[in-house]
């Protein structure tokens, strides 16, 4: 058996190695002439598994160590009878780590208390559903809008669309990406949408980069419509607006989900999705030694900080955005560099929270957020 395999995803080498002939290339570099006699591939976005890459080929299995798989054509796949897996939730926890972050920078940079604050969270999926709970333990007013969830469970924990846009302090999209349909969510940020949501509004976006329109987008931002944005995800990536990363507030490499937990997990998936498909006896398969962060032991003296004080400290000894925004800015044409050799990020639950002069419960709300 042959097997491609994209060579940045992390802890698969020598895995599969006892049963296949395994060839790792960059993800962008996969070809059809790479593929032709290969029984399966395992891959991240930057394949876009189509008729281009696949007709002709032996292929039987895909298997993409993400959440998303609109890189993969599913029509073309049911066609040619080939099966395919992606790795939902895989890096969930890591892209609520990112939103902590980037809430954290803004309640400094705007001096804004979290209470103060209602944020619409659209897409509550396994990404949202954490950045709701997120945003709850910080005190925030949350709404919630997810249309195919509504009509499954009925509206009682869902508001409209216009009700998000006419409440919302920030807006935080995560959805996935459909070009078309009742779901439709490619250019959901549009004209039509910015004319509906209240000035001063912050946008966020860490999900696909088509679901904002960058023209709009651009244009809100020059003429003060909204009062920041947030961008992980960004049209036409790797080659990006320039422009519009000079108007946003943060602007980061597609690496919201990129901690080390979230790239094992999904490699972990990916394997397990493989396993089963060729029964490989490879069942429970995880990565072992994920490296520890350097500063994994994190002392707090609470004395004299607030509540969202300590919270944010937490917070930031883990993972501070604002390093990430930086990378971009100076060097925007190694997009695809920085997200292929991101630098290890540790979620929550890697680190250990010594607390000195606690006395406002501070303990409890960091075990919640997944500190130990």
């Amino acid at each position: 058996m042959k097997i491609v395999a994209d060579n940045k995803i992390p802890y698969l080498k020598g895995v599969l190695e006892p049963f296949a002939n395994v060839e790792y290339y960059p993800g962008n570099e996969i070809t059809a002439t790479i593929v032709k006699d290969a029984d399966a591939l395992i891959i991240r976005t930057r394949t876009k598994c189509n008729a281009n890459l696949l007709e002709g080929s032996n292929i039987k299995f895909i298997a993409t160590a993400t959440i998303g798989f609109d890189h993969i054509d599913i029509d073309y796949c049911k066609q040619k009878g080939i099966e395919w897996a992606n790795a939902p939730g895989c890096n969930s926890v890591s892209v609520m780590q990112y939103i902590a972050s980037a809430l954290v920078n803004l309640s400094v940079e705007y001096n804004f208390e979290f209470s103060e604050k209602t944020i619409g969270i659209i897409g509550v999926g396994n990404v949202g559903t954490k950045v709701a709970s997120l945003a709850s333990l910080l005190g925030m007013k949350v709404l919630l809008n997810d249309p195919p969830r509504e009509r499954r469970e009925g509206k009682e924990k869902f508001v409209s669309l216009s009700e998000i846009q006419e409440k919302a302090d920030i807006i935080c999209f995560h959805v996935p990406l459909n070009k078309s349909g009742k779901d439709k969510t490619q250019h959901l940020f549009d004209d039509n949408f910015l004319k509906k949501i209240k000035k001063g509004t912050i946008i966020i976006n860490s999900s696909r980069g088509e679901v904002v329109s960058s023209k709009v987008l651009k244009n809100a931002l020059k003429e003060n419509k909204i009062k920041a944005a947030i961008l992980d995800v960004w049209e036409n990536e790797p080659h990006i607006d320039s422009e519009l990363l000079n108007l946003v507030e943060l602007g980061t490499p597609h690496i919201a989900g990129y901690s080390a937990d979230g790239k094992a997990m999904g490699a972990a998936m990916s394997v397990q999705a493989l396993n089963r498909f060729f029964k490989l006896g490879l069942n429970n398969w995880f990565p072992e030694n994920i490296p520890l962060p350097p500063n994994k032991n994190i002392e707090i003296n609470c004395q004299g900080l607030t509540s969202k004080e300590v919270i944010s400290k937490a917070i930031l000894s883990t993972y501070n955005i604002k390093k990430d925004d930086l990378m971009l800015r100076n060097s925007v044409k190694s997009f695809e560099h920085q997200r292929n050799d991101y630098p290890l990020r540790r979620e929550f639950n890697a680190f250990k929270i010594s607390l000195i002069n606690d006395d406002k419960n501070n303990k409890k709300l960091l075990n919640q957020l997944g500190f130990n």
